[in-house]
C-alpha cells in the first residue's frame, strides 16, 4: 500500500511538475493546493481521510500526501534561460528533454525520491496504526503497544525499518540505472 501511494505520487508529481512548467494556469493552481499539503500536520491528514477513505486504503492515500509535494517541488527545478538558450539556437523537444531536462531535473528528482521514500513509510505507517487495516504492520504495531508486547514492538520496528532501508536502496539504484549514473 505505501509503495504505491509513493508511486502514485511521482508518477502525479512529475506530470504535474512538468504540466505547471509549461503553462502558468497549472501552477497558479497549483501553488495553494501544495502550499495546504505541506503545512497540515500528517496526524489531521489522517483523522480526516478516515472519515472518506476505508481503512485498508487511508495509507495510500497518506503516503502520496506526504511524497507529492516533495516530488512536484522537486522536478520543478529547470533553468529557464537554458530553455531559451535552446530555442534561440532552435534545439528540437528531443534535444532539449535530452541535454536539458534531464541534466537540470534528475539531481532534484533523486533527491526528491529519496526524501519522499522516508517519508511514506512513516506516515503510511502511522495511518496504519491510527486506522488499523487488518493484516498490516501498523495494526501489528497497534496491538503491541495496547497489550504491551515490548519485543513485538521492538521486532515490528525493526522489519519497518529494514523494509524501508530495502526498498530505498532497490528504489535508487534501479533509478540511477535508469538515468545511466
Amino acid at each position: 500500500r505505501i509503495i504505491l501511494g509513493f508511486s502514485l505520487a511521482l508518477i502525479l508529481g512529475t506530470v504535474l511538475a512538468a504540466l505547471s512548467s509549461a503553462f502558468f494556469a497549472v501552477e497558479v493552481l497549483m501553488e495553494p493546493l501544495i502550499m495546504v499539503i505541506k503545512a497540515t500536520p500528517v496526524a489531521s491528514f489522517i483523522i480526516l481521510c478516515l472519515i472518506w477513505i476505508p481503512s485498508r486504503n487511508l495509507s495510500v492515500f497518506i503516503s502520496f500526501l506526504m511524497v507529492f509535494p516533495v516530488v512536484y517541488t522537486g522536478i520543478r527545478q529547470t533553468d529557464k534561460q537554458l530553455l531559451e538558450m535552446a530555442d534561440s539556437f532552435g534545439a528540437g523537444v528531443g534535444k532539449k528533454l535530452q541535454f536539458i531536462y534531464l541534466s537540470q531535473v534528475m539531481p532534484y528528482a533523486v533527491t526528491a525520491c529519496k526524501l519522499g521514500l522516508g517519508l511514506c513509510w512513516k506516515a503510511g505507517i502511522a495511518a496504519e496504526v491510527i486506522g488499523i487495516p487488518a493484516g498490516s504492520i501498523g495494526e501489528k504495531l497497534y496491538k503491541a503497544k495496547v497489550y504491551l508486547e515490548t519485543p513485538d514492538l521492538f521486532a515490528w520496528t525493526i522489519v519497518i525499518i529494514a523494509v524501508s532501508v530495502g526498498f530505498e536502496k532497490i528504489f535508487m539504484f534501479a533509478l540511477r540505472r535508469s538515468v545511466g549514473e
